[in-house]
């Protein structure tokens, strides 16, 4: 079934507000909307020299860890600048109106949590939680790096408080596992949950792509918000097409939850 952004079908709105358990499974399309690029995005200035998949690897910290870890700080700055958008804001608000509310992502940025959410489960782990290279202990920024950093600026990683390793960044890299915790918190909460909303994500990258699925065979009913069709949209019960920051306002306002204009933002007190 496919319904345009301006159309939320009534028997969705139905299902929002009988939901008992909702598990809102999020990607880097709803980071995009607050302007952070995706990795499907080429780098810019002096990153575009780099390439952003050859970067986010094991391989290539221990080979040039003041080049990756200047790379990341460049990222956890473009972060530290971005604000959240209206999609965030609905989903936090989204928790105040529902019984149980699970937030997946894919995003390693603290937009979710900035917005309000309480329950942030993040697969590909965060900017924000560094962690040593060897003995994984977790790690503190000292000082918040400048608003504006040098783009390309080769960065030495800070020594590990305990073992004096290098400090890598606390983000799953290709060629590793998504964190057990934190896989197994998404895929109970998808088991579990009545209604499963997939917004902003390709439906590509697995295993993480498999937590709608896994909704499905439980007999969940299963929402996909994306501006492009994916793997999904066949199995999805409804496709919304349009921005996350445009579609979630107004599914919000259809089931009575949030403002009755759809063209008000939600903030995370319900206020505009």
């Amino acid at each position: 079934m496919k319904n345009t952004h301006h159309d939320i079908p009534p028997p969705l709105a139905q299902a929002l507000r009988q939901a008992q358990r909702v598990v809102v499974f999020t990607g880097a399309g709803v980071s995009a909307e607050s302007g952070i690029a995706t990795f499907r995005d080429a780098l810019t200035g002096l990153w575009s020299r780099f390439d952003a998949q050859a970067l986010a690897t094991p391989e290539a910290f221990d080979e040039h860890p003041d080049v990756v870890w200047g790379w990341y700080e460049w990222r956890r700055a473009q972060v530290l600048r971005a604000t959240p958008n209206a999609a965030h804001r609905a989903i936090a608000q989204l928790g105040r109106h529902v019984p149980e509310l699970a937030v997946i992502t894919q995003n390693v940025d603290d937009l979710h949590e900035r917005a309000g959410s309480l329950l942030v489960t993040h697969l590909h782990g965060s900017l924000h939680a560094p962690r040593c290279s060897r003995c994984g202990a977790a790690q503190a920024f000292a000082t918040e790096i400048p608003a504006e950093p040098d783009e390309g600026r080769r960065i030495a990683p800070p020594a590990c408080t305990d073992c004096g390793a290098p400090v890598r960044p606390g983000v799953v890299w290709f060629g590793e596992s998504l964190p057990a915790p934190a896989w197994r918190t998404a895929t109970l909460a998808a088991q579990e949950c009545d209604l499963l909303f997939s917004i902003g994500t390709s439906s590509m990258v697995y295993p993480a792509a498999e937590l709608p699925r896994l909704a499905l065979a439980r007999g969940a009913t299963v929402v996909q918000v994306n501006p492009a069709a994916t793997p999904l949209d066949v199995l999805a019960h409804h496709n919304l097409r349009g921005a996350a920051a445009d579609v979630m306002p107004r599914l919000l306002a259809s089931a009575g939850f949030g403002d009755t204009d759809p063209g008000l933002a939600l903030t995370p007190d319900g206020e505009v």
